[in-house]
């Protein structure tokens, strides 16, 4: 007699639930699926091994199966110690198995027991001989629900596959009423867009649900994982016709995002875990705006270093008139840039902030007056039309009247000088004729301030709308592209002879 009438489980907080069944090493069916499947509904799994399995996504390779008298071993110890509230059995490789089983279940009475009759492979083929059958049919009487797949129905019925949905819903009627047992009966194996399942009872269907049919490779184990799920809820409380509609639904789920656990290269598992994978590994945090910016660039700046300006003020190599050309237009862009922070720091909403860009702005002044006037003194010059164009960009976005924007547009004459004189004098020497330039920008104050444009840049944009966001992120782009224009100039005016000589200046 069967431990208690079908459809009755009993309640429990946390289910703990016996799967005992084979093993699956690629970790998508047999007792690996089962115990995943279990946690996924709330329980708490426990297994006991029937069979060693060599196989993965592509097939099975070999059995080996333990001897009977270890599976009752494994029965006792786990029987003798836990409260057990349901018993899913899956893969039963011989009928000396079947019997150790159906012993152990009928010495202890009471179990909601859930029986997945693996009996028929993927292909059509029969796993099991004519003893190891007829021993699943008696097992059948003993528990509480049986899950097969059509094939497998046929053969607990001992009759044809049934080829239609309501021909497989008569089958398992019959069955159920010469078994005793509830028969979940699964129409994966039909044709047609939906997917219908249903219990069927001794007294007819009980519940039925059907979804679409998805298309995915993403099947291994799915018989394993539904009938593992199906005892959880069984154990927590509930009906097997809404336990039914919750397996189900979480199963179509779980096949829909295995695609994305990128298992194996045949019929890879379902993800069991989708419905919390998202609690279990959050999001990346968002990458900070500075920090996106700054990769953004990353050819840029690659081009910046690459340029035979850079390396050569790298190696020290660097023509002096190619660098007093480029210090006498860095003398007239650092007098617009100074126009431009004075503009950040009116448009400032903090007191810091006006404080800083006021500051920065000085500075500049104070860089032109005493850096550049002692290397080429006092000469003038025209601006060339890499500087005009790198200030006009400069003063369009403070006509435009967004203070990130503008922020974003002065950030690399801080970011990428306090990177390149950081790196860069290290290289350099007593002797380095650009040491001096080179420790201006690597000194710790330069790096001081860098560090607070770059946080207010980021703060800026954290409290900026997405298309100021967007603005910003064009502005800094476009003033990089300005740094590598203007650090490509010199080369190329002294090199096509543009620029007045040293004698010429201010004439």
């Amino acid at each position: 007699m069967r431990a208690r009438a079908a459809g009755m489980p009993r309640a429990v907080r946390v289910p703990r639930v016996l799967s005992i069944a084979g093993t699956d090493p690629s970790g998508g069916a047999g007792i690996q699926a089962d115990l995943k499947s279990i946690a996924a509904m709330g329980g708490y799994g426990m297994a006991v091994v029937t069979a060693l399995v060599a196989q993965n996504t592509r097939g099975v390779r070999a059995v080996h199966a333990p001897p009977a008298e270890f599976l009752r071993a494994q029965l006792d110890a786990v029987g003798d110690d836990v409260e057990i509230d349901a018993v899913k059995i899956g893969m039963l490789h011989s009928e000396p198995l079947v019997a150790v089983v159906d012993d152990w279940l009928a010495r202890r009475g009471g179990d909601l027991v859930v029986l997945d009759p693996v009996m028929v492979a993927t292909s059509g083929d029969r796993l099991l001989d004519h003893a190891a059958e007829a021993a699943i049919r008696a097992l059948c009487m003993r528990v509480d629900l049986v899950t097969p797949n059509l094939p497998e129905l046929a053969v607990l019925a001992d009759e044809p596959v049934a080829g239609t949905w309501p021909d497989a819903l008569a089958q398992a009627l019959r069955f159920a009423r010469s078994s005793g047992a509830t028969v979940l009966v699964k129409g994966g194996h039909l044709g047609g867009d939906e997917c219908p399942d249903a219990i069927v009872t001794p007294e007819g269907v009980a519940g039925e649900v059907s979804r679409p049919r998805i298309a995915s490779t993403n099947t291994h184990g799915t018989g394993c994982s539904l009938s593992a799920a199906m005892a959880t809820l069984g154990a927590a409380g509930r009906g097997w016709s809404d336990a039914l509609a919750r397996a189900t639904d979480w199963l179509a789920g779980a096949i829909a995002a295995g695609a994305a656990l990128a298992v194996g290269g045949g019929n890879g598992p379902v993800d069991h875990l989708h419905e919390i994978r998202p609690q279990l590994v959050p999001p990346a945090p968002p990458v900070s705006w500075t920090t996106q910016a700054w990769a953004d660039v990353a050819p840029l700046r690659a081009a910046v270093d690459a340029c035979s300006f850079v390396d050569g003020l790298r190696t020290g190599e660097l023509d002096e008139s190619v660098f007093a050309w480029y210090l006498r237009q860095d003398a007239l862009y650092l007098s617009e840039y100074a126009r431009v922070l004075a503009r950040a720091s009116a448009l400032a909403p903090r007191s810091d902030e006006q404080v800083f860009w006021a500051e920065a702005a000085a500075t500049a002044v104070a860089v032109e007056s005493e850096l550049h006037r002692a290397r080429v003194g006092a000469d003038a010059a025209a601006p060339a039309p890499a500087t005009l164009a790198y200030t006009d960009h400069l003063h369009a976005a403070t006509a435009r009247g967004s203070y990130g924007e503008v922020v974003a547009a002065l950030l690399p004459c801080f970011w990428l000088y306090a990177d390149l004189g950081e790196r860069f004098v290290l290289a350099s020497h007593a002797g380095h004729p650009y040491r001096d330039w080179l420790s201006t920008y690597a000194d710790p104050a330069f790096a001081a301030s860098n560090r607070s444009a770059v946080e207010i840049a980021e703060r800026a944009a954290s409290e900026a709308s997405a298309s100021e966001r967007e603005r910003m992120s064009v502005a800094f782009a476009r003033s990089m592209r300005h740094e590598l224009a203007f650090f490509e100039a010199p080369v190329a005016a002294v090199s096509a002879a543009t620029w007045p000589n040293e004698e010429m200046c201010g004439a």
